[in-house]
């Protein structure tokens, strides 16, 4: 039932990084991209110190750096196997759905490239999850209490990481905010029980789990948020963005 409790407690705290969305009328080109390019710095220095440098400490280089090159080029496939995206969003329209030749091709590019970060995010709440029920099994409370903090913390960003480019579809703020907070409640919950429940596997899979996840966000960090920041001509408002947010994650992850 902790285990339970604080997985959840983690999770929903993904949701806090989506509220900016509620407030994001009138916001300006130099603005947007300067989030963009704060979230991917938060995403690249999560999957640094918080997936690849724990990975290698519970298991091998070569089983994270394995889990780094399948998950990367993983995400470049699903890239391509999303081709009837123009559907999927019109069907998601409100008031019955839309006729997908009346959808902009450009918000359904929109919502494919959030499709790809939402499920990097989702990835990379799942290997947290395991190390705060393999922590808990184990019998180290004060360890998973002091991870659960951190996660936690982590989790705002990352919330706001995946809210806004789904905002950026048109969708609105509440289910930014719904599908936000499921993204980080839903993967930690059930890894967290994983892990709990099968320490022993889950302590083998965590390297190879967590290397699957920074492969997919940096290779989406890469493939779509900073050509997306750069595209308007505020490439140096996202990049001093871009380091506020590495510099942030990095400030949050060693403090605790």
């Amino acid at each position: 039932m902790t285990v339970l409790w604080v997985t959840t407690a983690t999770g929903l705290a993904t949701g806090l990084g989506a509220l900016p969305v509620f407030f994001k009328q009138g916001v300006s080109h130099r603005t947007y991209d300067a989030a963009v390019g704060l979230a991917a710095g938060i995403m690249i220095a999560a999957s640094v110190f918080a997936l690849i440098i724990p990975g290698t400490e519970e298991g091998t280089l070569a089983a994270v750096m394995a889990g780094v090159v399948g998950g990367g080029f993983g995400l470049l496939v699903t890239n391509r196997l999303i081709p009837h995206v123009h559907e999927w969003y019109s069907q998601l329209e409100p008031h019955g759905g839309a006729d997908p030749e009346d959808v902009d091709p450009d918000v359904t590019d929109r919502f494919r490239r959030a499709l790809l970060i939402g499920g990097a995010i989702t990835l990379h709440n799942a290997p947290e999850g395991l190390a705060m029920g393999v922590a808990y099994a184990s019998g180290l409370e004060s360890v998973a209490v002091v991870l659960a903090v951190v996660i936690g913390l982590q989790n705002v960003p990352d919330g706001f990481a995946f809210a806004v480019p789904m905002s950026d579809t048109g969708m609105g703020n509440g289910r930014v905010l719904l599908w936000t907070t499921a993204s980080g409640t839903v993967p930690q919950v059930i890894s967290g029980v994983i892990g709990f429940t099968l320490v022993d596997a889950a302590t083998g899979v965590f390297p190879v789990a967590a290397g699957l996840a920074a492969g997919a966000m940096l290779a989406v960090v890469f493939r779509e948020m900073i050509p997306s920041s750069h595209g308007h001509g505020h490439a140096d408002a996202a990049t001093a963005a871009f380091l506020v947010g590495f510099v942030l994650l990095v400030v949050v992850d060693g403090a605790l």
